[in-house]
């Protein structure tokens, strides 16, 4: 374990991605945004467009704690996912709350414990790993989808299993320097044990690796089949303003939207459809237009105010072929 300790700690320092903002940084709260945004995005869409101007709207836990969810939200627009800045929010919310209880003279933090930072939302098993390795050093491992390709290759484990490859995972970890290792893990994983074509000649875990003879089989791919769903959206209009509200449920939390109906009213106008793909399944929205006679709705808004407010990419594009189909005639 020595040696492969320092083999990886080797070719981190010659080629690890050292520039990366949250890695120069040891302040927790940037540490842990950078972990949240980059759960299912990839390192260059959150570097490029939404983690500096985050923090410059939210600069502290406090700054993000005191801002309403409404402004949250539009900032994290079109980086999806969006219970994860619900969570987030709700989050600083708790740390700071708690920490005027305690009447503490230091600024409001997050806890440094693993036990304590999975109580709070949205932090899972590996994103309180993550906070503990790297804003505090904790000799843990981190386990997200690169380094769990590696484990499984490493012990060619074709299904995994969370217990047996975390049991792996603290057995490997370098307890005496947990921030380049991990670091480390995770880039081997993004830049070299890829999941096609890994380049293991280059790897400097090629020498343990008991599966890099057939290294796509670890882990064996689940064949998904993406389902799509058909809904009809509704566009309520009265003085040439459009009815939006604010959603409830789960899916799209607190985003403004257009209203979903089951049947459209015999009087609208069908305007076109739009589609959307998310993960888990593929979005077909047909799209119809109501004048209404009398307000019915409490909260109506102009093209031009709903851009201004948060909303998801789905609704981005009925607004837009909202504009193209009907204010363009």
């Amino acid at each position: 374990m020595n040696t492969i300790h320092q083999n990886i700690q080797i070719w981190y320092k010659k080629h690890g991605r050292h520039d990366l903002p949250w890695r120069t940084s040891n302040d927790p709260y940037h540490i842990w945004l950078s972990e949240v945004m980059l759960q299912q995005t990839q390192v260059a869409t959150v570097l490029d467009r939404y983690y500096f101007p985050f923090l410059r709207q939210f600069p502290t836990l406090e700054a993000l704690a005191s801002a309403p969810l409404d402004a949250v939200l539009k900032q994290w627009e079109g980086l999806g996912y969006y219970n994860r800045a619900k969570n987030l929010h709700k989050a600083a919310q708790m740390i700071v709350e708690a920490h005027k209880q305690k009447q503490l003279d230091a600024a409001p933090s997050l806890p440094c414990q693993i036990d304590a930072l999975m109580k709070l939302p949205g932090i899972g098993k590996n994103t309180a790993h993550a906070v503990a390795a790297f804003a505090y050093n904790k000799p843990v491992p981190v386990m997200e989808a690169n380094v769990r390709r590696i484990l499984c290759r490493l012990h060619r484990i074709e299904t995994p299993n969370d217990k047996v490859l975390w049991k792996i995972a603290y057995n490997m970890v370098d307890k005496s320097h947990p921030f380049e290792y991990n670091q480390a893990m995770m880039d081997i994983g993004a830049t070299l044990c890829t999941p096609k074509a890994p380049a293991c000649h280059r790897c400097p875990l090629a020498d343990a690796c008991e599966g890099k003879e057939e290294p796509e089989r670890y882990p064996l791919k689940k064949k998904k089949t993406i389902p799509t769903r058909e809904q009809h959206i509704m566009l309520y209009r009265y003085n040439g303003e459009l009815a939006m509200k604010q959603r409830t449920g789960k899916f799209l939390h607190g985003l403004w939207g257009f209203e979903a109906i089951d049947i459209p009213l015999c009087a609208a106008e069908y305007i076109g459809e739009v589609s959307h793909a998310y993960t888990h399944f593929k979005l077909r929205c047909k799209v119809f237009l109501y004048d209404e006679p009398a307000p019915a709705q409490n909260d109506y808004f102009s093209p031009a105010q709903i851009c201004r407010l948060a909303i998801s990419k789905v609704d981005e594009k009925i607004l837009k072929l909202y504009r193209n189909s009907v204010l363009s005639d």
